[in-house]
């Protein structure tokens, strides 16, 4: 990972003036790297607690933009040709789930090009696209299904649910985990916060690779999780909460298992789950659990909110 930038290199150079950067160019296009090389970051901090990404993880920092407004934060890997995490604001969904229609970031592939994600065309893939990020075809005929980082079910309008459906936020993921606890996950976050939180919920949804010998889609051009984790943020919420709910505020985590043959350190497996989810549990867990769990894959201290989302507002 030592030929990516850090996050915490990016936010430096988007504090200084564009003029600053007007040296860092892409010798193709001649393009001006002002603070990311897929764009415009800057909007996207809205996506964080106290407009604080994430501090530790390291790759390509996106600013989701569909329909010219920006929706949501992605740390992209160019070696992986997947995310390594997204970041939202948590909006109770509404409507029914968008057709998949899925989109790829031109930016990846042209830095000057327009910011907005564009839907699939017809017929093979582009190939300078195809070198640059994952395609659908690297999903069909798979033993994988494309698993949402950050799911469409967490958003309110049609646009924002739509704007999920990029190939830029989404892992190879098992439908075991997919149809199953990892839905279950994300349906229970739905409800917990829709009914309790009082204010903006901040949800980061990562991955977490294999220790060593990265695992593959079939033609070895998108790399697959172990595991998938999750956490939000919330605030402000209600304090008249049930029991069973008191220890998942402010902060909420878990982390779900991505390969039924993971060793049970993490997550342990329920023997009794039914055949087709067995194997793929999702355990929930305080924030600082699964920030040690982060430290201990990546080799590094990785803080998910500002101040474990203590911080005064």
């Amino acid at each position: 990972m030592t030929q990516l930038r850090t996050f915490d290199r990016w936010i430096m150079k988007m504090s200084r003036s564009c003029s600053l950067a007007v040296a860092i160019l892409v010798f193709a296009g001649g393009w001006c790297l002002c603070a990311a090389d897929v764009g415009e970051f800057t909007p996207c901090l809205q996506s964080f607690y106290r407009s604080w990404p994430p501090k530790g993880l390291e790759g390509t920092p996106i600013c989701q933009r569909f329909n010219n407004q920006y929706r949501f934060a992605t740390l992209y890997s160019r070696p992986r040709r997947s995310p390594w995490f997204s970041a939202y604001l948590y909006r109770p969904p509404v409507g029914k789930r968008p057709s998949a229609n899925w989109k790829f970031e031109p930016q990846l592939t042209y830095p000057g090009a327009d910011g907005n994600m564009i839907p699939f065309p017809p017929g093979p893939p582009d190939q300078n696209v195809m070198e640059s990020q994952a395609v659908n075809l690297d999903y069909i005929n798979s033993t994988y299904s494309r698993g949402h980082l950050n799911p469409s079910l967490h958003h309110q309008s049609h646009e924002d649910r739509s704007a999920t459906f990029t190939l830029t936020n989404v892992v190879p993921q098992k439908a075991g985990s997919n149809d199953g606890p990892w839905e279950i996950l994300e349906q229970t976050v739905n409800h917990t916060l829709s009914a309790y939180c009082l204010g903006d919920a901040y949800i980061v949804t990562g991955i977490i690779p294999y220790r060593t010998d990265d695992h593959w889609l079939k033609n070895h051009r998108v790399a697959v999780p172990e595991y998938m984790w999750s956490a939000y943020c919330c605030p402000k919420y209600n304090n008249s909460l049930p029991e069973e709910l008191k220890n998942t505020f402010p902060t909420y985590a878990a982390i779900g298992r991505n390969d039924p043959n993971s060793t049970e350190e993490i997550v342990p497996v329920n023997k009794s789950a039914k055949t087709q989810f067995r194997g793929y549990d999702v355990r929930q867990m305080p924030l600082q659990t699964l920030e040690m769990y982060l430290k201990d894959r990546f080799n590094t201290v990785v803080s998910v909110f500002y101040e474990l989302c203590s911080g005064s507002d």
